[in-house]
């Protein structure tokens, strides 16, 4: 290869002569030492990476290949068949959904020649937005050339609306990355998952800014029934199916439109889209119809585009998958209108975060629009203002009937009066949290990867929230000190002195652990946690899990006194005249009263199972994968570590240094304190526990978890303020249940096989072949499987890695996602 010698350049313009200075070069480097450079101070940087980029195709938007020319020079003002004309819409159809998907619009519909023509130069009016500008030969123009008009003048105006509507809302851009030499392929939902959600530049393209949207309706009205007035001519169906498509443009744009009547009937914004539903379908059946036209599509388009980067390959994507994602985009289109049908503010956060969660995770135009119906310009779902769905929230959760949300106190004026200066300083409350409270809507219409993310920092922010409504709650706590005195010992049967209620603190307190737990178990589905790291980080899980249980547990203390003292006043005031103790008999305790009373406690009730059943089975995973290392069934999955024999460790690789990092978005939290290494350490590894003893642990708490989400799958939509959420909440919640059912399963085949290699068949064993057996009803035939091949180990001590392997599932093949649950598999079957 060092003799090989490359060609010398092709060089024609007259002015320039050409030396191979190949063997000079060579020379000069021969003499120069290992690591050695030689730098020029007049050769800048800048200088260094153009000559790089020079001359290179991926790199140097100017190069052109031998006879290619600068400008495309495809007519569009030539004769296309009907099928043509099909086959271009269709492609941009493509290319539409490419761009919804994350690509830019220069890798997609810019890249149409008919589409350049319209917008360069920028048309000023709809007459201009032609793709022939000369007016005088407008009539020599195809006679089917009116329909791919009206659908590209229709579909760059849709784009411009996606496009606005995304600027507004909380969005992140893509970051680009490298070109390549060949077209990309369509990204899958999982790798898109792990990236940004949308490229919102548009080169400097208006994309018929400047028009309105009427005349665009107009011209496609009017080209539907031109098209119609040829049907005999052209052929039935390719006239329909022509005229499906310039219908589904107009239904798009007037999707659009009606989604900013916030205010209107949910079941009208759905027209539109259910339309959509209904073509879409029709559309994907009449492809075969049309005939490709690959040249009306070109990269060097991009070379006239506002854009320093060279061009790019034209995203390829099958016609069949754009319509599947069409199809999902307008059923998700459809579903989102039902969160205008507000409830009650714990089903409005339910519904943000399920219909995020959904597989295949709805695209980002869907995700934006939910954010716009739940909050745009300071309007919640489309009639609400913050301080209703604030004060309805503290209602459900912390403060039912709370004389703090009483609206008449807002009329006094008097400074001294405390019914002033509870309205005041509730005032202040809102001001503080409205923007932190309303930004979790807006973090749950993000991709899980920056849910997770911008979550680690919202828990910082409602630690200091907390902190600082914790005053609000002192000050208040003055002015209504017959209201909040200390909840003393007895009071809620044998528990300790909780002391003062601090209704405000405690429900951030509260917001502040679910978001906890939240990025806890998005971690989990991220797959970010190494096999040695699920025992500590399912412990962490089951530490803030049981801290919220113990919370509901004091705010439930709270409200049932509430509720006593509310009713021991209307028992007084029924017995005759006279002023009860507290403020609570303000207005008299009304039925309506009795029923937020109730309906707090429902709420209490629902969140704390929902905490008990985390509790319950992060507990049980933790001592199940804890049981697997002691067996050594997790050493195959393991990275080496320092102290073993590997003669080349990976760097910071002990455990403490991977817990400050897994814990890292936890560290500065005041309340709950993060548990030091040696803490979670030691309860995670509990070395003072048998195995047995252990394994027994873990099978009892998964079985109480199962038990929990027994219980929640038997709540009705209102029991468990899942209101519009249901079916997606149900679902989630039977995933966790069949998750807690193969946990079991796998805890008693561990036991099992404990049993056995200690030489303990017998009764236990046999205890334990019963449990199994219950759990495989529910998992069916895999499950039965795995019980068959755990009782074929043999062998003596407590290694068991001669007789099993473990299989964890990644990232969507358990049953649940933040549950996952390792597979125990006998060598001797498995194949």
């Amino acid at each position: 290869m060092q003799n090989y010698s490359p060609p010398p350049p092709h060089v024609t313009h007259p002015g320039i002569v050409a030396r191979d200075i190949t063997k000079e070069f060579t020379s000069a480097v021969n003499k120069l030492a290992p690591g050695e450079l030689i730098k020029d101070d007049h050769f800048t940087l800048f200088e260094a990476v153009s000559a790089l980029e020079i001359m290179d195709p991926k790199m140097d938007s100017g190069f052109l290949a031998e006879g290619e020319t600068l400008d495309e020079e495809y007519d569009v003002g030539r004769d296309l068949l009907p099928e043509e004309i099909l086959g271009i819409i269709d492609q941009l159809l493509c290319l539409e959904m490419a761009w919804h998907l994350g690509y830019p619009l220069s890798q997609t519909l810019l890249t149409s020649v008919y589409i350049e023509a319209l917008l360069n130069p920028t048309p000023t009016n709809i007459t201009e937005a032609n793709f022939v500008r000369d007016p005088k030969l407008w009539d020599k123009q195809p006679k089917l050339l009116f329909v791919l008009r009206a659908y590209c003048v229709g579909l760059i105006k849709t784009c411009h609306y996606v496009n606005e509507i995304v600027k507004e809302e909380l969005c992140y851009e893509v970051s680009i990355s490298h070109p390549t030499s060949r077209p990309y392929p369509l990204r899958s939902q999982a790798d898109r998952a792990q990236e940004e959600d949308f490229v919102m530049n548009t080169y400097d393209r208006s994309l018929l800014a400047e028009i309105q949207e009427e005349p665009i309706f107009d011209l496609l009205q009017s080209a539907r029934s031109d098209l119609r007035a040829i049907r005999n001519d052209v052929g039935e169906d390719i006239t329909t199916a022509l005229d499906l498509r310039l219908e589904l443009r107009i239904a798009f744009l007037r999707a659009i439109d009606l989604m900013a009547l916030r205010n209107a009937n949910p079941d009208s914004l759905k027209t539109p889209w259910i339309e959509m539903q209904g073509l879409i379908g029709i559309i994907s059946e009449q492809h075969s119809l049309g005939k490709p036209v690959p040249e009306a599509f070109s990269t060097k388009l991009q070379r006239h585009l506002a854009s320093t980067m060279p061009p790019r390959p034209i995203v390829q994507t099958s016609f069949e998958e754009s319509c599947r994602h069409f199809e999902q985009m307008f059923r998700d289109g459809i579903d989102i209108t039902e969160v205008l049908k507000y409830s009650d503010p714990q089903s409005l956060l339910t519904f943000v975060a399920t219909f995020q969660a959904r597989k295949p995770q709805p695209i980002v135009f869907i995700r934006i629009l939910l954010q716009s119906l739940v909050l745009k310009d300071m309007v919640i779902v489309g009639s609400y203002t913050p301080r209703q769905i604030i004060d309805n929230d503290l209602s459900l959760t912390v403060l039912p009937c709370g004389r703090q949300l009483d609206p008449s106190f807002d009329s006094i004026e008097v400074p001294t009066d405390p019914r002033h200066q509870v309205s005041a300083q509730m005032e202040l409350f809102r001001h503080r949290v409205t923007e932190a409270y309303f930004d979790l809507f807006r973090i749950f219409c993000q991709n899980r990867c920056r849910v997770r993310r911008t979550l680690c920092h919202s828990i910082h922010e409602w630690d200091m929230l907390q902190a600082d409504v914790e005053e609000v709650d002192q000050l208040l706590q003055v002015a209504l000190e017959d209201d909040d005195a200390p909840l003393l010992q007895g009071e809620r049967g044998a528990g300790d002195n909780i002391g003062y209620r601090l209704p405000l603190s405690s429900w951030a307190y509260l917001y502040k652990l679910r978001q906890m737990e939240w990025i806890v178990q998005l971690g989990f589905e991220l797959a970010l946690y190494q096999p040695d790291e699920l025992a500590s980080m399912y412990w962490y899980l089951n530490y803030l899990a049981k801290t919220r249980a113990q919370h509901g547990d004091r705010i439930k203390a709270f409200t049932t006194r509430s509720l006593n003292q509310a009713r021991q006043v209307q028992a007084q005031a029924a017995a005759g005249p006279g002023v009860g103790p507290g403020g609570a008999s303000s207005g008299g305790y009304t039925a309506a009263k009795d029923r937020e009373y109730m309906r707090s406690l429902a709420y209490i009730r629902a969140t704390m199972l929902d905490a008990a059943c985390t509790w319950e089975f992060a507990d049980g995973l933790c001592c199940l994968y804890t049981g697997l290392q002691r067996v050594g069934l997790l050493d195959h999955l393991l990275r080496p570590s320092p102290s073993s024999s590997s003669s080349h460790p990976p760097p910071y690789s002990d455990d403490e240094h991977r817990y400050r990092i897994r814990t890292r978005p936890f560290a500065a939290i005041g309340l709950p304190q993060l548990p030091t290494f040696a803490e979670s350490s030691r309860a995670t590894a509990q070395p003072g526990t048998a195995l047995p003893d252990l394994l027994a642990y873990a099978e009892g708490a998964v079985a109480g978890a199962r038990k929990g989400y027994e219980a929640l799958t038997r709540m009705s939509d209102q029991q468990a303020f899942c209101v519009r959420a249901h079916g997606r909440w149900l679902a989630d919640v039977r995933a966790c249940l069949r998750a807690a059912i193969a946990a079991n399963v796998a805890v008693a085949a561990l036991r099992r096989a404990v049993a056995e290699a200690a030489g303990g068949e017998g009764e236990e064993a046999g205890k334990d072949e019963d449990g199994v057996k219950d759990n495989q009803d529910h998992l069916g035939e895999e499950k039965k499987d795995q019980k068959r091949g755990s009782g074929s180990g043999s062998g003596s001590g407590l290694n068991l890695r001669d007789k099993f392997r473990v299989e964890i599932p990644g990232p969507g093949q358990g049953y649940h996602d933040w549950w996952i649950v390792p597979k125990l598999i006998p060598l001797t079957t498995a194949t």
